[in-house]
């Protein structure tokens, strides 16, 4: 697997461009809805907090084991939200997709699917993975079923996996797409975003 180097992802609906600290501000214009981290282990509730989340993002990309995208819709040229790559392992061939929110306006729209699918193409393509990974909450059931939608397996719970913000012990189920499953999942995608 290569290194995650700076790259920008675009697509007809979306744009995914490294993240920076100058994306703070637009990132709370849209970012600080209670909803979107409810699931969240560490939830932003305000602009001090959105610069923490993306400074810490920041330092896990200098670290190589992330690479943080900002979200942005191409046809207002807004952001709307962020995703990243993360828990790089060039050795194994494996990363993680994952910390993605997406301001409640721009949910259940083509922006998620198109997203991961020009991840996943970049993942499998230019990185040279052989598996990318998702987990989220067990109990976060509208997380759970967009990655279901993806075209990924699930693979299990890691019980007692985490601790929340408000004290929870957190459940965490895994999914994945291996590179021999990619080419039908790519077209499942495809086909979605044409409906």
């Amino acid at each position: 697997m290569k290194s995650v180097s700076p790259v920008v992802l675009s697509g007809t609906h979306v744009r995914l461009e490294p993240l920076s600290l100058e994306h703070i501000d637009a990132l709370c214009e849209v970012g600080l809805d209670p909803s979107l981290w409810t699931w969240n282990p560490s939830p932003v509730r305000d602009k001090s907090d959105m610069q923490a989340y993306v400074e810490s993002a920041l330092q896990a990309r200098d670290h190589g084991s992330m690479f943080p995208f900002a979200t942005i819709e191409l046809q207002s040229g807004k952001v709307i939200g962020s995703t990243r790559y993360g828990n790089i392992a060039l050795e194994h061939r494996r990363l993680e997709i994952g910390w993605t929110w997406i301001a409640p306006q721009w949910q259940r729209t083509a922006i998620n699917t198109e997203a991961k699918l020009l991840m996943l193409r970049h993942a499998f393509g230019p990185l040279e993975c052989n598996r990318v990974e998702w987990k989220t909450d067990s109990l976060n059931e509208q997380s759970r079923n967009a990655i279901l939608r993806l075209g990924a397996q699930f693979e299990g719970t890691h019980r007692s996996h985490m601790l929340v913000a408000d004290g929870r012990i957190r459940d965490t189920v895994y999914f994945s797409v291996i590179k021999s499953e990619w080419p039908s999942i790519e077209a499942g995608l495809v086909q979605k975003l044409n409906r």
